[in-house]
């Protein structure tokens, strides 16, 4: 059993216009990578970004940078609670109405600090005990 909260990362290629949620498990031992990205691994996708021209523009546009300021954070950065909140809204839309399942551990890890699953509103809340 792990005893670590699970963060939360989104993942996103503009150029095949894929945006995903995954937990650090999933980013290491699952082929979540590969599924968004098409490579193997973290240090495929940091080359992919280096050299990958048509990979690079699409990146540049959809994040209104120049190429000078790509970094591996314009594709995996950990999620904010307003990222999670739009899944959520697409979990709503598939189920079409509440309760929706909870897509991951009841203890998680996002941008603004550590949230616990509310079974009632089927959402994440912030955890004032700071776990």
């Amino acid at each position: 059993m792990k005893n670590e909260i699970d963060t939360i990362y989104i993942l996103e290629n503009p150029e095949k216009n894929i945006i995903k949620f995954a937990t650090g498990y999933q980013l290491k031992y699952d082929d979540t990578i590969k599924d968004v990205f098409g490579v193997a691994c973290l240090n495929d996708l940091e080359m992919m970004i280096q050299f990958n021209k048509p990979f690079q523009e699409s990146i540049c546009s959809s994040k209104n940078i120049s190429v000078k300021n790509l970094t591996l954070n314009q594709v995996i950065r950990i999620a904010s609670k307003k990222e999670l909140l739009q899944l959520r809204e697409q979990l709503l839309e598939q189920v079409g109405n509440l309760p929706i399942p909870r897509p991951f551990d009841s203890v998680i890890q996002l941008q603004e600090g550590v949230f616990r699953w509310d079974e009632q509103n089927s959402s994440y809340i912030l955890d004032q005990l700071g776990a």
